[in-house]
């Protein structure tokens, strides 16, 4: 027997109607020790990144999961005119921080960082023209919005307020893991990490919660070890960081499987 209701790790709201896992700001903190060096990025996934906005002739980016910037900071050092935006002000502070230290930097001084909720985007972002040039959900986010309705109306409607935001003949680019993989084999995929240069020993636990015997919930806990002085001889400093994410279908139909990531990208027509 399952409870009714599995509580992810904070109850907090980062805006109206969208809970946020890092309402209470320590895993904010936490995912920021895992990223490290924001400009320290797998070469494999900076290039294709980059290639993929060139190739399109993007100029002007949305980035609607900005989180502590990740993303963001690399595309504005990169000269893309770049509009961020998240519904975590905990994560947001990260972004603005280094808005703020390299504000000296035209690109950054220009670059625009907003709180906003997927499901009011139109609302919360003014939207330049017939669109931007690219949107962007990377990092695994759009798996953090919950089927509030059981029904998926709120991914679907996360997904229209999102493309809406497209010029014609814009990109669209959402990611997220490939969750098959985990529920056939019951954990994360192992191997190295695609997005980020993280020099932290790093363990994940995989849970996954089922209802009515179909998949409802996965978590994924994340322990890290920080590196501590070699004249240190305490045990290792260690944090934790538990993310929760429902499972259901994409609304978007079929979707190609890797491995260990399934990215997909929706061009929208001319």
């Amino acid at each position: 027997m399952v409870d009714s209701v599995y509580r992810t790790r904070s109850l907090g709201v980062g805006v109206v109607g969208l809970p946020d896992q890092y309402a209470d700001g320590k895993a904010a903190k936490v995912w920021q020790l895992y990223i490290g060096d924001t400009r320290s990025r797998t070469e494999e996934y900076k290039s294709w990144v980059l290639s993929l906005l060139r190739k399109h002739g993007v100029q002007k980016v949305l980035d609607v999961a900005c989180g502590t910037g990740v993303d963001s900071i690399m595309l504005v050092e990169e000269g893309f005119k770049v509009v961020s935006v998240d519904a975590s002000d905990k994560m947001l502070k990260y972004a603005l921080k280094e808005r703020w230290e390299r504000r000296k930097e035209s690109t950054f001084d220009n670059w625009v960082i907003e709180e906003a909720n997927w499901l009011t985007l139109s609302e919360d972002v003014k939207k330049p023209g017939d669109g931007f040039d690219a949107v962007i959900c990377l990092g695994n986010s759009f798996a953090h919005l919950p089927d509030f309705k059981g029904d998926q109306s709120d991914h679907k409607l996360a997904l229209q307020n999102i493309a809406s935001m497209v010029k014609p003949g814009g990109i669209l680019i959402i990611d997220h893991r490939n969750y098959d993989y985990i529920l056939e084999t019951g954990q994360a995929p192992q191997g190295k990490n695609i997005y980020y240069k993280s020099d932290l020993k790093q363990d994940i636990s995989t849970s996954v919660l089922w209802v009515n015997s179909k998949p409802h919930m996965i978590t994924l806990d994340y322990t890290l070890e920080l590196p501590q002085p070699e004249d240190v001889q305490t045990p290792p400093d260690t944090r934790n960081l538990l993310l929760t994410f429902s499972w259901t279908t994409l609304p978007s139909g079929p979707i190609p499987r890797t491995n260990h990531h399934q990215v997909f990208l929706i061009p929208r027509p001319i």
